[in-house]
């Protein structure tokens, strides 16, 4: 929506994005809009992501709280089109989303270095990323008897992806932080996420 121009109607994916302002390449129309930074919570599977983003809901929080598995469950996801189109759709909803004045976190376990590469990264102030990560025999553990997986390779995949995590800061192009839940609780876990969104100014 806030992409389409008003004048000529021109609603392709074609807008120049200049600060705070759309400018419409075929007709030269201008208009505003709310820039704000996108949130990005990831980690491996089974690290806690949704657990945490479940608990910063109920806190009723001053930023939009969304997981990118909806578009999983209704989009194609088999290749490499199918990832970046979901993740241009994070992008389409959250820049819409985001005209409230309040910024958008998603969790996201995958694809972080597809976000800059996006049609809709334009739309954005910036983009920060905070991957969850955790002892091995913890995951192990969560992923067992959380969530009841005992696929070897899916386990062994996951605790790979968390070891990436702990011993790099970029995806790609796309930078992040990490935080350690080893030993933290989930309140504690969403208070440093929470703390974290906070730290990059955006109207409250």
């Amino acid at each position: 929506m806030i992409g389409i121009c008003a004048k000529c109607g021109n609603y392709e994916w074609d807008k120049t994005v200049r600060d705070n302002e759309i400018i419409c390449p075929k007709c030269g129309n201008r208009w505003p809009f709310v820039k704000l930074p996108l949130f990005i919570l990831t980690g491996c599977s089974g690290v806690g992501k949704t657990t945490t983003a479940m608990e910063i809901i109920r806190r009723r929080v001053e930023f939009t709280v969304l997981d990118k598995d909806m578009f999983y469950c209704i989009m194609p996801h088999e290749t490499e089109a199918d990832h970046y189109d979901q993740v241009e759709q994070v992008g389409s909803l959250s820049k819409n989303l985001m005209q409230t004045g309040k910024p958008v976190l998603w969790t996201m376990a995958g694809n972080l270095d597809k976000l800059p590469k996006t049609y809709n990264s334009r739309f954005f102030r910036e983009i920060r990323c905070l991957a969850l990560v955790c002892d091995r025999e913890l995951l192990r553990n969560r992923m067992r008897e959380g969530r009841g997986i005992q696929d070897e390779n899916w386990i062994q995949s996951s605790i790979d992806y968390n070891e990436y995590f702990k011993t790099h800061n970029t995806l790609g192009e796309t930078a992040f932080e990490t935080f350690d839940i080893t030993g933290k609780t989930v309140a504690e876990t969403a208070d440093y996420v929470v703390e974290w969104v906070r730290r990059f100014p955006f109207p409250k």
